[in-house]
């Protein structure tokens, strides 16, 4: 019984980093997709008044794109499990030996 009351504090404060984390995500997805509205629509009246034609918004949308979906990665992830850690550990213990 000890020891999960010792374990609890360690568990909340990994569930509110959890939540925190997820939370800066929606936070950072939301202002893409806002942003790059914005982008599409400036490109689409510069271009419904005869200005350029080349699509322009497709590179910030790229390079933010990959900034947001390692954020993602980072975000949902799953952890190890403790038996891939234990394999893992055999497998090491078994090359030094």
């Amino acid at each position: 019984m000890t020891a999960v009351v010792e374990h609890e504090p360690t568990l909340r404060e990994q569930a509110i980093s959890q939540l925190e984390h997820k939370r800066e995500f929606h936070r950072h997805l939301t202002a893409y997709v806002m942003v790059n509205c914005l982008l599409w629509l400036v490109w689409g009246l510069l271009h419904a008044a005869g200005g350029t034609w080349f699509p322009w918004p497709v590179f910030p949308m790229m390079g933010w794109g990959i900034g947001l979906t390692f954020h993602a990665w980072q975000t949902y992830r799953s952890e190890f499990s403790e038996r891939t850690i234990r394999r893992e550990m055999d497998r090491i213990r078994g090359e030094t030996e």
